[in-house]
């Protein structure tokens, strides 16, 4: 009796040490996720506040007592409210000019981007070289019959001064002029119909039929229709391989001394945030 006893006291002895064994304790690393809290601002570039607003969004999944305000303004804006610590990450849409270099931010870059060139969907025209863009944009060429279209006036759309889209456009299109002492100069024809968004420009060419415009790639849908330049196609491919020549960089800007959260979201968005970057723009891996 004593033996049978015995035995009965080992195996439920064995049992309990096995059901021990088999129980997976959550991760403590999990467990601080949750509880790390704070606020991140971000500011400038309106072509990245989609973007970054999908980042934050999956981002919070993993900390979500960490809330993330994205505001617009254009990447001077982005510049400038990092530097002066107003928002805690600059969103520029374009490469830092000579004098924002020496302000000691950190760069980070987070995707590509395409600048696609739109018109209206009944415009005839299927194809422009940089040259004409240049000259439509400053106002040399005002008809579409002068590059193979209907005789009609060309109607301008642009973005506001400050915007990176028109800061890269202007630069890489030739719109952009230096003055006598090496000055940049924005050439754009002083009739364009100044647009303070992505979204605004898109709109006016759809509800103008005889308009151009230039808008983020990754902002194309089929209300409107984008230009071949040079006889190359505005995909993201093209502008990743460097053949499409509209094309920028997406920067995060920073001061030096980063907090935890922001190192924590930064890294967040060079790796992981990779994947939601490739949905509609250039992945930098």
């Amino acid at each position: 009796m004593k033996k049978i006893l015995f035995f009965i006291m080992v195996l439920i002895l064995g049992m309990g040490i096995l059901s021990a064994c088999g129980q997976k304790e959550e991760p403590k690393d999990k467990e601080s996720q949750s509880k790390i809290s704070g606020k991140i601002v971000i500011a400038g570039s309106t072509s990245i506040q989609p973007l970054s607003e999908e980042l934050a969004n999956v981002f919070k999944e993993q900390y979500p007592e960490i809330s993330i305000e994205i505001q617009g303004g254009g990447s001077s804006v982005g510049v400038k409210s990092a530097n002066d610590s107003i928002a805690d990450i600059g969103a520029s849409s374009r490469e830092l000019k000579e004098d924002e270099k020496q302000l000691g931010l950190k760069v980070y870059t987070i995707a590509k981007d395409g600048i696609a060139v739109i018109v209206n969907p009944s415009n005839e025209v299927q194809d422009v070289t940089l040259e004409q863009i240049k000259k439509i944009f400053t106002g040399e060429i005002n008809n579409w019959k002068e590059i193979g279209g209907k005789d009609q006036k060309i109607t301008v759309v642009s973005r506001e001064e400050g915007s990176g889209t028109r800061g890269a456009f202007v630069e890489i299109t030739g719109v952009e002029a230096k003055d006598e002492k090496g000055g940049k100069i924005d050439k754009t024809t002083k009739e364009a119909l100044v647009q303070p968004s992505t979204g605004a420009v898109k709109q006016t060419v759809v509800n103008t039929p005889n308009a151009i415009g230039y808008i983020s790639m990754g902002a194309k849908d089929e209300t409107v229709k984008s230009l071949k330049v040079e006889g190359i196609d505005a995909t993201e491919e093209n502008a990743k391989i460097g053949s499409y020549k509209i094309s920028r960089p997406f920067h995060y800007l920073t001061k030096e001394k980063e907090s935890k959260i922001i190192k924590l979201f930064i890294d967040f968005v060079m790796n992981d945030g990779q994947d939601i970057v490739k949905e509609e723009f250039i992945s930098i891996k």
